[in-house]
């Protein structure tokens, strides 16, 4: 079986791609842009992506049998072609809980406790204070807080276990109205907004959660909210979001932009106010870890359809 992986780069250097040579004959590419995809994939039976596009175009003028993507969301594909044509779509789910839930912390701690100013501080004036300590900016506890997560699945579930932990009230917003889960209190969405102290984005892009918050609810937010998007960039009109940056006084962290990598003039680059946003460059689901699982994931969607 011929197997090619498009985009090996997203997965790290430091991950061995190895254990795919077991599956049959591989060949992998660092980065593969549309113009170079027809052409790597002709003579695929197998074909791994994490974010190069496969669409019916690709497969229509090729022999692809399975499409591993090496991630959960699957948006890159043309699922109902690849169902037309019986090529078998396999994604991989639940690899990354572990990783997110821990950066969705890191933005936390990160905002909460005013860490760059501290950290600033800490390097150019501290050597100069007449006192052991700096009380310069004013920082807070979790306990007591509320924490509205919006998308309790698997990451959202844990990440309310963490905050609980801590203290936190927790309530959530089921994006898609039918999560009834009953360990923590379900809200509508303008409720979350308006009570929350610590707001975490965990849910799906989708109709129903493009542009979720914008102008229209961004003003609800409570004076210093911190705001964590792990979710999609699109689900924050992100022009809108860093006018509230510019004119509220909340905090925002986000792994996530509309477009990656982030284009020169997103509107996030252009906020005045950068101590109060935090931006990472979609790593929430690459602990070393979590990239090792995926990688063993894919090879037992590909040898269980080798056995099917």
């Amino acid at each position: 079986m011929n197997i090619v992986l498009l985009d090996a780069k997203t997965l790290g250097d430091d991950i061995s791609l190895d254990k795919f040579k077991s599956c049959g004959e591989f060949i992998s590419y660092q980065t593969t842009s549309k113009e170079q995809t027809l052409d790597r994939v002709k003579g695929a039976e197998v074909v791994i992506t994490n974010k190069v596009v496969i669409d019916r175009e690709i497969m229509e003028n090729s022999q692809i049998k399975l499409i591993c993507v090496a991630a959960t969301g699957m948006n890159n594909i043309d699922l109902e072609y690849a169902k037309e044509q019986n090529i078998v779509v396999k994604n991989v789910a639940g690899y990354s809980t572990n990783s997110v839930v821990q950066l969705t912390f890191s933005h936390l701690f990160y905002l909460l406790n005013k860490l760059r100013y501290f950290d600033e501080y800490s390097k150019n004036s501290w050597s100069s204070s007449d006192i052991f300590t700096h009380l310069g900016e004013p920082f807070s506890e979790i306990a007591s807080k509320k924490w509205g997560i919006i998308g309790l699945g698997e990451i959202g579930k844990k990440v309310a276990q963490i905050a609980q932990t801590f203290g936190a009230e927790v309530v959530y917003y089921s994006t898609s109205g039918k999560n009834k889960n009953t360990d923590y209190k379900n809200v509508d969405l303008e409720t979350l907004l308006k009570e929350s102290d610590i707001i975490s984005i965990h849910c799906p892009l989708n109709a129903q959660t493009l542009n979720l918050l914008d102008k229209n609810n961004l003003p609800l937010l409570k004076d210093e909210t911190i705001l964590i998007n792990m979710g999609r960039g699109g689900i924050i009109n992100e022009e809108d979001l860093g006018d509230a940056i510019d004119n509220q006084n909340i905090y925002v962290g986000t792994d996530v932009i509309s477009s990656e990598p982030i284009p020169k003039n997103s509107p996030y680059l252009s906020v005045k106010n950068q101590n109060r946003l935090f931006i990472t460059p979609h790593i929430a689901w690459a602990s070393k870890e979590a990239r090792e699982r995926l990688v063993v994931k894919i090879i037992e969607n590909i040898t269980n359809f080798n056995n099917r």
